[in-house]
């Protein structure tokens, strides 16, 4: 299936490719589920892409390290929901979790920094040193490695939504 973007008033519209919910208790209950997830998903969406085996092992690795990051919230309910989207050549991950205020805090810092001139310093200087990778460093991952781009919602008061757009094709072998 080939999917097409539409426009609305000359912005492309991401077309709906798959998406699940899932409560967020279930999604915490076995750090498995992050890969199984991003396994299943990658192979789902990458059997119409030019290189498809690349595209879906790219997928996987970039969107498991985006689970892992919401397997991390100290939120104790909700749900956990997933949304994946393409125009053209472009993927975009709506990743939607339950967070505390200091969790929302954190995000809108380290998308700012994922988003900003010296993401590429602050990753490197991040993966040198000798403590293990934060959430922050696996965000500037995304945007460094993979050349995502990071964006972040409030879907409501105890619940954001991290939107990632990944163009894995463009990626240099």
């Amino acid at each position: 299936m080939t999917v097409t973007a539409k426009h609305v008033a000359g912005e492309a519209v991401f077309e709906p490719v798959i998406q699940f919910d899932m409560d967020i208790k279930a999604f915490l209950s076995a750090w498995f589920h992050c890969d199984h997830i991003a396994t299943y998903l990658a192979r789902m969406i990458s059997h119409n892409r030019s290189d498809s085996v690349r595209h879906s092992n790219l997928f996987s690795s970039a969107f498991n390290e985006l689970l892992e990051v919401a397997f991390r919230t100290r939120h104790p309910g909700g749900d956990l929901a997933c949304r994946v989207s393409r125009q053209g050549g472009t993927d975009r991950i709506e990743l939607t979790f339950p967070c505390t205020r200091d969790e929302r805090q954190f995000y809108e810092n380290a998308v700012s920094q994922a988003a900003g001139s010296e993401a590429r310093e602050r990753y490197l200087n991040s993966v040198s040193g000798d403590v293990a990778p934060s959430r922050e460093v696996v965000l500037l991952e995304l945007a460094v490695t993979y050349n995502a781009t990071l964006q972040l919602k409030q879907a409501d008061a105890n619940m954001i939504t991290l939107l990632v757009d990944l163009s894995l094709e463009e990626l240099p072998h």
